[in-house]
């Protein structure tokens, strides 16, 4: 049974640094592509980013680019998402996602399996 089990949220300040984890067993993540998305309640699932199998390639929404960092260790099978310079926008359920190759990474639909999702809020 495949399991992603998200880690490392919280409530931190504007202008703050958080790291999320997302840990997978039952999962090769060496052989799978993986994605970081977020929702806010009431809204649809947003694409923050992505990164193929060896960690090579990646790819991140514009309302995050340069300010997170996608990246993984496939040793540990374990995916990060370093966040900083947080602010209030960024608050949501954050999710983490495995596919099979990086192809329509934004398409939250082609994922294969999903984590639980860790609540990150950012407070002005």
């Amino acid at each position: 049974q495949v399991q992603l089990v998200e880690s490392g949220g919280g409530v931190v300040q504007a202008g703050g640094s958080l790291r999320l984890s997302c840990a997978a067993s039952g999962l090769t993540l060496s052989s799978s592509a993986m994605g970081w998305f977020r929702q806010v309640l009431g809204k649809e699932r947003e694409f923050v980013a992505a990164i193929n199998w060896s960690g090579s390639i990646t790819f991140y929404a514009d309302s995050v680019k340069g300010r997170f960092t996608i990246s993984r260790d496939n040793a540990k099978n374990t995916v990060y998402l370093q966040m900083n310079r947080l602010n209030p926008e960024d608050t949501a359920v954050y999710y983490c996602a495995a596919k099979s190759s990086l192809n329509s990474y934004t398409n939250s639909a082609l994922y294969d399996y999903w984590g639980q999702g860790t609540q990150v809020t950012v407070s002005s």
